[in-house]
Formats: structure tokens, C-alpha cells, sequence
């Protein structure tokens, strides 16, 4: 069974050097473990969204709550799926300093990435606009 996950963090440490570890260590497991996804950074705040079967999904988001470079780990919405909306990714990444500042504010009061503020929802409404309008920056 395949579900979606997603889920807002914030980094412990500058927001670039965190995105590069997290993509040196993630693309490889989460292709072995058949997990697919986006990861949404803007500044401190990250908001990531994770496909696959339900256990693999499960442990993933378990070891992220328990990273040390994530604080304020929520969980936004976790369903039931019919099939993937980010199946070509094994981590895509968005970096919003790059996307025009209209596409956020679609989403939000300000051109800035707060997922603590809006439903779940509005996050995925979100991150479906940003691959919609090729904002994915890293894939593989």
C-alpha cells in the first residue's frame, strides 16, 4: 500500500550545508527503500513530502524525527494513495530563493515559506505548483 507524507522542519545549521548532507545520504537509501519525494527549503524552514509503501515511509519519517539536524518536525497530512505525484524523484529539492516570489504568494501572506502557518493542503497545493512550473533544482 502506498501512502503520502508530509511534513515541516526547521534546520539546526545553515540551511545549505544541511540540504547537501541530506542529499548525499537520501537519494541512494530512498531509491533502495523505493521512497520518492520533494524536499522545499526556504531559509530555515523545510517542507518535505514523501511517497512509498507505508512502512518504508513510516521508518524514513521515524529517522528524521530523531535527526538532530531537524527541530519542530511536524506532521502535515499522511494519506492513503492510488498512486505517486512525485514518483520521478528519489529527493527533488526546491529552493525558494529561486522561485519567483508569486508562486508563494499564491499560498501565503508573504513570498516566504512558512508551512507552520497554512494547512497541509495549501503546503502540497504548494509544492505541486513548484514542480508544475519546473522549480526542481536537484533530481534524481
Amino acid at each position: 500500500m502506498l501512502v503520502r507524507l508530509l511534513y515541516a522542519s526547521r534546520t539546526v545549521d545553515a540551511p545549505e550545508r544541511t540540504v547537501a548532507q541530506i542529499l548525499a545520504a537520501a537519494r541512494d537509501k530512498n531509491l533502495r527503500r523505493g521512497v520518492t519525494g520533494v524536499l522545499v527549503c526556504g531559509g530555515p524552514a523545510f517542507l518535505h513530502v514523501l511517497e512509498g509503501n507505508r512502512r518504508a515511509v513510516s521508518d524514513l519519517y521515524g529517522q528524521i524525527q530523531r535527526d538532530p539536524r531537524h527541530t519542530e518536525v511536524e506532521l502535515l497530512s499522511l494519506q492513503d494513495i492510488g498512486e505517486r505525484r512525485f514518483g520521478a524523484w528519489a529527493l527533488g529539492v526546491v529552493n525558494v530563493a529561486q522561485v519567483n516570489p508569486s508562486v508563494l504568494l499564491k499560498y501565503s501572506e508573504v513570498p516566504e515559506l512558512d508551512p507552520y502557518s497554512v494547512p497541509g493542503a495549501t503546503s502540497l497545493a504548494l509544492i505541486e505548483d513548484l514542480v508544475a512550473t519546473a522549480a526542481i533544482t536537484c533530481h534524481a
